[in-house]
């Protein structure tokens, strides 16, 4: 449906949202996209999304708030078609739902998970909460974060998340976090892989 400017299909039903509320979406998805995206810019052989649809399996094609992944050359999961859209499960998918009682951690998060999205990061903006599940044997667990609430990727090393800023919308102490992260040793480690595996695939 090109004349859309956004539909999702999640399990086999089509959805269209309702207009984007500032303080509840459209700020703090803004906040996700620059924090990943200045994760991205340290991080060569990774790559970003902002709505971008993927292709997951054929009754699902949803469109994240924001995703990261590892490129395929550099060893990643997902591919890019000869239409230029992904197919495959994202590495990390963040979305930022109103609430709990949001398809986000619902249908969403089953289809998810079946697909093999290894991190999901959902922000319940309402909530003033954040939940970050990892893939562990095939089932979601909810990801712990350190005692000032500091989240760490297992798939993306370096990639911290205060999530009391975030949550304050402190984007310049999330930035700070994780400029920590990318300072990290952990970091460096695993540019070098991304490296190695896109030298050894050229």
């Amino acid at each position: 449906m090109p004349e859309v400017k956004k539909a999702e299909r999640i399990e086999g039903k089509v959805y269209m949202p309702s207009p984007v509320n500032q303080e509840y979406h459209s700020g703090p998805h803004t906040d996700i996209v620059t924090w990943i995206g200045v994760y991205r810019a340290h991080t060569p052989g990774v790559d970003t999304g902002d709505n971008a649809t993927v292709h997951l399996d054929t009754d699902n094609d949803p469109q994240p708030d924001a995703l990261l992944f590892i490129k395929p050359e550099c060893g990643g999961q997902v591919s890019v078609n000869e239409d230029g859209y992904l197919v495959g499960a994202p590495d990390l998918i963040v979305e930022v739902a109103a609430s709990s009682v949001n398809y986000d951690l619902h249908e969403k998060l089953n289809v998810y998970r079946r697909n093999g999205v290894s991190e999901y990061l959902v922000w319940r903006v309402l909530d003033e909460a954040l939940d970050w599940f990892i893939l562990v044997a095939g089932e979601y667990v909810k990801l712990d974060h350190d005692e000032a609430g500091v989240y760490r990727s297992h798939v993306f090393p370096g990639l911290w998340l205060d999530s009391p800023a975030l949550i304050q919308r402190d984007l310049a102490a999330v930035l700070k976090s994780l400029t920590a992260g990318l300072e990290d040793s952990s970091h460096a480690e695993f540019v070098s892989s991304l490296n190695k595996a896109g030298s050894e695939a050229s």
